[in-house]
């Protein structure tokens, strides 16, 4: 966290790819204005197009015109993004957005994406990658844009809490992408089968905010918000869950654009659940390797894995009913107070 002389706060939500990124940078350093470089909200722009997503305007700006793929599709991919974010959360976290697609000739597929809070006029702005042979198929099957958006619902953390950006990044977004009806609950659930282990404590682990390895700031930080979403639910007999958290975090001013100390955010959320799961979660975590137990975790949710990877549903196991509410979308009544 970053705030340059001209005052305006400089955040990085950066997200390189889960297959192939070993670590992360959190800070935008000074030095690429210093340096001459040309910070990416003030690269070129060819041409523009704005969408509405409810009472938000997004500006989508791109690097060159009269290349592939037709800008109606790329349109058509952030508008999906940008809907689920706004299923996920009741609204679409912030008033105005800016997003920079970079196409890359010679390349397919999403290559990355970087979101920054408040800079250029805009309280939040992502630039992504895009190859130019890049086809439907993988447009219809991205992720990355929609985690992009998601960074855009929660306060601007220091370096050590960088986990909780990016594990929530990584858990909402399947999710969110569920309940706009894009993805289906078989589909993350064996994503997070198979993935959720990345985030186990490895040797010489000191707690989520003193270990920043790749796999405990995105999945470890994925692990704390399933937790915490579970432990919710048990405590309210599944009247709440995470996602009332984040909701109460967003309408309370916490975005991209604002500087919170984490543990504000955490008793915001935890205020709106009637529950203190959230702080002593956190209290348990943070400087203390915590070992998941997945495995009876998944059992208890109804989760069965099989050969090949895909996994079934036990509808009859203890806590099945909270697999379900997670991913149910909910209503999306605003607060008075946006």
């Amino acid at each position: 966290m970053k705030r340059p002389n001209n005052g305006v706060l400089v955040d990085r939500r950066d997200f390189c790819g889960l297959l192939f990124a070993s670590t992360v940078a959190s800070v935008l350093p000074l030095r690429i204005v210093a340096q001459g470089r040309t910070p990416p909200w003030r690269l070129p722009v060819a041409s523009s197009r704005t969408i509405r997503a409810d009472d938000t305007l997004i500006q989508i700006d791109f690097s060159e015109d009269g290349v592939d793929p037709p800008k109606n599709l790329l349109l058509q991919w952030i508008e999906r993004a940008a809907q689920a974010v706004s299923v996920y959360y009741g609204q679409f976290p912030v008033l105005r957005e800016r997003i920079l697609v970079v196409l890359v000739p010679g390349r397919r597929g999403i290559g990355g994406g970087t979101t920054w809070g408040g800079v250029g006029g805009f309280p939040a702005f992502t630039r992504i990658h895009v190859g130019q042979q890049t086809t439907q198929q993988d447009l219809d099957g991205d992720w990355m844009m929609t985690h992009e958006m998601v960074h855009t619902a929660f306060p601007s953390q220091q370096d050590e809490h960088h986990w909780m950006e990016e594990g929530l990044a990584t858990y909402a977004e399947p999710i969110a992408r569920v309940q706009a009806g894009f993805l289906t609950p078989t589909k993350i659930w064996t994503d997070m089968v198979r993935d959720m282990p990345q985030g186990d404590p490895r040797s010489g682990d000191q707690g989520l905010d003193q270990t920043h390895t790749w796999g405990r700031t995105y999945w470890g930080g994925a692990q704390f918000c399933l937790l915490a979403d579970i432990n919710i639910r048990k405590a309210t007999q599944n009247r709440k869950g995470l996602q009332d958290a984040l909701r109460a975090i967003v309408y309370a001013g916490g975005t991209i654009d604002t500087q919170w100390p984490l543990t504000k955010a955490l008793q915001i959320g935890d205020t709106a659940t009637g529950t203190t799961v959230l702080t002593d979660l956190y209290n348990a975590m943070r400087d203390t390797p915590k070992t998941v137990d997945l495995t009876g975790l998944w059992k208890d949710l109804g989760i069965e894995g099989h050969e090949g990877g895909e996994v079934s549903f036990n509808d009859a196991a203890p806590f099945a009913s909270i697999r379900k509410a997670i991913t149910q979308a909910p209503e999306a009544a605003k607060s008075p107070g946006y």
